[in-house]
């Protein structure tokens, strides 16, 4: 069994918390592009390495005072440490009704693409569309998608028989199918109609 390190339940804690993590963040970066060790920022600075690795951690609240020390240390701005807890960081509500129906590369009759939300660049680099995908005609032939990313789909109504390569999966309510989006792709037969399920592709930002 794979064990995965992301924690979705992870808290944050308080305020100060999160200011004190986005500061030992931003620390070990900068140290880190310098090819510093903990040791060697430590001696540069005459903070302990038991202090710098508390800092990194975010377990402590550092004095502007060590702050600006380990600033000059860097050769960074003191407000550099301060970028990560200042950005902005975005979410899209898309009421039910109003996401934006486009047409999609690869678009066809029948198809009906909506978007329910968009986020451009951003730290994570990655670039994450989620689509509501409804099908009501079986007027229209089924070729293969190809692209970049990764791709989930959970049906939500309906029943497809779903290509991916070689193999057909078999999509009905409450199914999932996660799968690298370069290899050919697509709804090979429409069982039962209509049919939508969400798509949400994930790549890196350019």
């Amino acid at each position: 069994m794979t064990k995965l390190t992301q924690d979705p339940h992870k808290t944050t804690g308080p305020l100060h918390n999160v200011l004190e993590v986005a500061i030992g963040r931003e620390v070990r970066a900068f140290r880190k592009q310098q090819k510093m060790t903990v040791s060697d920022l430590s001696k540069l600075t005459g903070i302990s390495v038991g202090m710098v690795s508390k800092i990194e951690t975010g377990n402590t609240s550092p004095s502007l005072t060590t702050l600006q020390t380990l600033a000059n240390a860097l050769s960074v701005p003191l407000t550099a440490f301060f970028k990560t807890f200042e950005e902005r960081r975005d979410a899209v509500h898309t009421k039910a009704g109003e996401g934006l129906s486009i047409d999609r590369e690869g678009t066809r009759a029948g198809h009906q693409y909506t978007l329910l939300g968009h986020i451009g660049a951003n730290r994570s680099g990655v670039i994450v569309e989620p689509y509501l995908i409804e099908l009501t005609s079986e007027s229209d032939t089924f070729e293969t998608f190809q692209h970049d990313g990764i791709e989930t789909i959970y049906m939500l109504d309906g029943a497809v028989d779903y290509r991916h390569g070689s193999r057909i999966y078999p999509l009905r309510p409450g199914d999932t199918l996660f799968f690298e989006a370069d290899a050919p792709h697509g709804p090979e037969t429409l069982v039962a109609l209509p049919a939508r399920y969400l798509s949400i592709i994930s790549y890196p930002q350019a």
